[in-house]
């Protein structure tokens, strides 16, 4: 009895010594405004190369992200979900991206987590910085450096991030530019970083898309923002609406592919997000296509049952999250990738699904909406081709005019409701 005694006084003495949070506004929000889907980094033995060092020891990556809503604060994600040891994080900070690796004079903000310039982060988990008050517009682009100064193995990255980011030796967080510093190399996957998370006003929205390489961008030019969803989340913007893409080069809904299956990520990668409201999912070529070819050579095809089982999944997911989804036809890919080791990737008979599971989706699946892509994409002359003006030459990904089409092909009220245009978010620097 006597020691529990002591218990109030001990709670009241670390109270009054513990630094003062920041007081949480009740009209905000914090917002998922840009994502990179984590993916464990493979071996030397896959198809495609990885484009990451084994083990980064010593050394500084940045990286630049287009966010879609801007805000007065941010806050990053990092992720080791695939990592078997923590990693440590010795320093890291944000700016607004200038040119190249360069950053804005005067938007340097050093990142911190729990109150300390340093942490680590566990394996298997995200880490999440403390925010930091940084006033970034719309569409702004953001500059995240991280120095890891112990070998860290190269565990967890997001393969196609169609931006370069750099990997110079020793700290250099806080350096105006890093592209020239000697010894600097460069790749366009992600690592580390995860999200970025703006605070918006109270009721602040997001719209998630759920698919392969045409959402991830594998054809969209390098450092235009020319995918999809990146078209799209500048149409939105205007409204306040958000747009995270969760897109993974190699994705599939029911197998594991070049990351974890829709269903096992889909928590993750969409629901835990904030602000998401509405996923829109486009998936299943690559579950229909992998199959014979050098990537799955003896898996079996799924069935069109076990492919709409898998959306209905999904959507009991989301439901259950109070997530509305909305489905986008398969576009189409006859003659996919000639002259390469996957020239197999197209057949009739897969075709013939990816039909029949684009007639489901459109009369009788159990989504809030539909996005019809296949009528969007496809030439009227050849229907089972993508139009010509759309195709990036590879006649399986959209180019950089196939993917504005797409976006702008979309009915924006079928992605939110309720609410209104809103001035665009302008920067304040401080």
């Amino acid at each position: 009895m006597q020691r529990l005694s002591l218990l109030p006084a001990t709670l009241l003495s670390l109270a009054l010594s513990a630094p003062p949070a920041h007081a949480a506004d009740p009209a905000s929000t914090w917002l998922a405004s840009w994502t990179a889907s984590p993916q464990a980094v493979w071996g030397s033995d896959f198809l495609f190369p990885s484009n990451v060092p084994a083990v980064l020891h010593g050394q500084t990556v940045r990286q630049v992200a287009r966010l879609s809503v801007g805000g007065p604060r941010v806050r990053i994600v990092l992720s080791n979900a695939y990592g078997k040891v923590p990693l440590r994080i010795g320093a890291a900070t944000v700016a607004l991206a200038a040119s190249a690796s360069a950053i804005e004079a005067g938007s340097l903000r050093t990142l911190t987590f729990s109150g300390q310039p340093a942490a680590s982060v566990a394996p298997g988990a995200p880490l999440v910085s403390d925010p930091v008050d940084l006033s970034v517009p719309d569409l702004a682009r953001l500059t995240v450096s991280i120095h890891l100064p112990q070998a860290s193995p190269a565990s967890t990255f997001h393969w196609d991030g169609r931006e370069t980011a750099w990997i110079a030796p020793q700290d250099q967080t806080r350096a105006a530019r890093i592209d020239d510093a000697p010894g600097v190399q460069t790749t366009t996957a992600r690592l580390l970083l995860s999200a970025i998370q703006v605070e918006a006003a109270a009721g602040a929205q997001a719209v998630a898309i759920l698919g392969d390489s045409i959402s991830d961008g594998a054809s969209a030019s390098l450092g235009m923002d020319a995918r999809w969803p990146d078209f799209l989340a500048k149409r939105l913007a205007p409204h306040g609406v958000a747009v995270i893409n969760a897109g993974i080069s190699g994705a599939r809904l029911l197998s594991d592919g070049m990351g974890d299956n829709a269903l096992a990520r889909f928590e993750r990668d969409v629901l835990a997000q904030p602000g998401v409201r509405t996923v829109v999912v486009l998936l299943g070529i690559n579950d229909i296509s992998w199959p014979g070819t050098a990537f799955a050579p003896r898996q079996k095809r799924p069935t069109l049952e076990e492919l709409t089982n898998g959306y209905a999944q999904l959507v009991a997911q989301a439901r259950s999250r109070g997530v509305r989804v909305i489905a986008a036809t398969l576009t189409p890919f006859a003659g996919a990738l000639p002259g390469t080791p996957l020239s197999n990737y197209y057949q009739p008979e897969k075709d013939a699904l990816r039909q029949q599971l684009n007639a489901w989706i459109r009369a009788s699946g159990p989504f809030d909406a539909v996005l019809d892509f296949d009528a969007l994409a496809r030439d009227p002359a050849h229907p089972l081709r993508l139009l010509p003006a759309y195709d990036s030459g590879d006649h399986l990904h959209p180019g950089d005019a196939g993917n504005r089409a797409l976006a702008e092909g979309i009915d924006l009220s079928l992605l939110f409701t309720n609410q209104s245009p809103k001035p665009a978010y302008k920067a304040v620097l401080r």
